[in-house]
Order: structure tokens, then C-alpha cells, then sequence
């Protein structure tokens, strides 16, 4: 049974997956621009014109580069039988939407969806194990 696990937020995108009890790790960056619009200009002449900053512009630049962002990670986890989504904010939850649009198969395999600040590489395989109901403290017996 493969299991994935991804942290993910608007700058990148960190992946365990576990395999029949192996690890794997993969890093997907989002090459997403971070918009910074600078105010309008005015013109040097008394109640001459305004350039007006069209917000509207950089909002959808930046819903089509979050779409290809996700649609990255949808093909890197694409063969997988459970799905555990973390992050900060709305991320995992823009990325649910997209999947639930987009890839209905592989919203039907999340399993979990929870808000999570950064965390070392260590603590977030903790989180991914835990999320699926293993624990490396209490090895199974065999």
C-alpha cells in the first residue's frame, strides 16, 4: 500500500511516501511569483491622471500558476492508495479544491486534511506516520 504525506504551502511542496515500509522523500517548488504591485503613479500636473494598479491582472497570473503548481503535484502522487495533506493557512485546502475539480480519483484517497506551521523533515515524517495510525515508537509486533 503506498502511502503519501505532503506538506505544502505556496512556495513548495514536501512529500514522504511510504512503501510496504520504506521511505521516500520528494520536493516540488512552485516557481509561483509573489506579487508585489506597487501603487498607482501620479502625473506631475495639478488633478492630471492616476495609473490605476489592476490587481485583477496579478490575481489571475497567479491562479494559473498555482493550477500548473498543483497540477505537478497531482502527477507526483498519482498512483497512490492514501493521501495526508498538511500546511500552513488555505494551501491544503486550495489544493483539496483543485483535486476535487481536477482529479476526483485522488480526492476520493485523501484521508486527511489538517493545518500544520513548518517543521523539520524529521518531525513531519512523525506527522505523516501518525496521520496513517503508525508509530515508530511502538513497532508492531511480529
Amino acid at each position: 500500500m503506498k502511502q503519501v504525506g505532503i506538506w505544502l504551502d505556496k512556495q513548495e511542496a514536501n512529500g514522504v511516501v511510504l512503501n510496504n515500509g520504506k521511505e521516500s522523500l520528494f520536493n516540488i517548488p512552485s516557481e509561483l511569483d509573489f506579487f508585489n504591485p506597487k501603487g498607482g503613479a501620479r502625473s506631475k500636473t495639478k488633478w492630471g491622471p492616476q495609473d490605476v494598479v489592476q490587481d485583477s491582472k496579478y490575481l489571475e497570473r497567479e491562479k494559473h500558476q498555482l493550477k500548473d503548481y498543483f497540477d505537478k503535484i497531482a502527477g507526483q502522487i498519482s498512483d497512490a492508495d492514501e493521501i495526508a495533506i498538511f500546511g500552513p493557512a488555505e494551501a491544503p485546502e486550495k489544493f483539496v479544491d483543485a483535486l476535487n475539480e481536477r482529479y476526483p480519483g485522488l480526492a476520493a484517497k485523501v484521508k486527511a486534511t489538517k493545518t500544520a506551521d513548518s517543521m523539520t523533515k524529521n518531525q513531519f515524517k512523525a506527522l505523516v506516520k501518525q496521520s496513517f495510525g503508525m508509530d515508530d515508537r511502538y513497532p508492531e509486533a511480529t
